[in-house]
C-alpha cells in the first residue's frame, strides 16, 4: 500500500501539471492577437499584468496598454509607474501614458535617449504619430550627441520630406556619431520617400 508521504507528493504533481496545462490568455501570442475583442476587456487583462513579478511582462503590459491608448487605465497606469523601480519598465509606462494623453512624458522619453534605454525610446518615438513632433527637440543645441543620434535613428524610420531639410546640415557635425546617424537617415527617408511616389509616365518607346 502506498503510504500518506508518497500520495502527498503524486498528488502535488498532478495539481501541478494541471496547472501547467492551463493556458495563459496573454502568453505566446502575438500583441494583435493579444489585443482582439472589445478593447476595455483587452485594456484591463493588460492593466493585470503590470502587478506582475517580472519585468518583461510588466513592459510588455505596458507597451500594450500603449498601444491600445487605454484611456479608462491612465488612473492605474499612473500608480504603476510612481512606483515602479525598473528603468526599462518606468519608461515603456512613460510611452503609455503619452499615448493615454500626458503629453510631457514624451520629453522623458527623448531624454531617455541618453541612457541605457537607448534603442528602446528611439522605437517608441519611432511610433508616433507625425515626425514634426520631435523637431524641436532636434534643434534644440544643448542636447548630448547621444539625444540627437537617437531623434535622427527615430527620424530615419518614419521621417517624411520636411524631416530631410532638417536633418541635411546634421551631416557636417562633428559630434560623436551624429553625421554618420544623418546620412543614414536621409538614406532611408529619400528610400522610403522613393518607394511611395507614383512612377512617372515614360514616353512610349519607337522602333526605327
Amino acid at each position: 500500500t502506498m503510504n500518506a508521504s508518497a500520495r502527498q507528493w503524486m498528488l502535488g504533481g498532478l495539481i501541478l501539471f494541471v496547472f501547467a496545462c492551463i493556458p495563459n490568455p496573454l502568453v505566446g501570442q502575438s500583441p494583435s492577437e493579444n489585443e482582439l475583442g472589445d478593447p476595455r476587456e483587452v485594456g484591463a487583462r493588460w492593466a493585470r499584468q503590470l502587478g506582475h513579478y517580472d519585468p518583461l511582462v510588466r513592459q510588455e503590459a505596458a507597451e500594450a496598454l500603449g498601444r491600445l491608448a487605454a484611456v479608462e487605465q491612465k488612473k492605474l497606469v499612473e500608480g504603476y509607474h510612481f512606483q515602479e523601480k525598473n528603468k526599462n519598465v518606468r519608461l515603456a509606462l512613460q510611452w503609455a501614458l503619452y499615448r493615454m494623453g500626458k503629453s510631457d512624458m514624451l520629453f522623458q522619453i527623448v531624454r531617455e535617449l541618453d541612457s541605457g534605454r537607448h534603442d528602446q525610446a528611439v522605437g517608441y518615438l519611432s511610433k508616433l504619430d507625425t515626425p514634426t513632433l520631435l523637431y524641436s527637440y532636434l534643434k534644440d543645441e544643448d542636447k548630448p550627441a547621444r539625444r540627437t543620434v537617437g531623434l535622427l535613428e527615430a527620424l530615419a524610420l518614419f521621417g517624411d520630406q520636411e524631416s530631410l531639410a532638417l536633418i541635411t546640415p546634421f551631416q557636417d557635425s562633428f559630434q560623436p556619431g551624429v553625421a554618420a546617424a544623418a546620412e543614414n537617415a536621409i538614406e532611408k527617408i529619400e528610400a522610403r520617400l522613393g518607394q511611395v511616389e507614383p512612377a512617372k509616365p515614360t514616353r512610349p518607346r519607337t522602333v526605327t
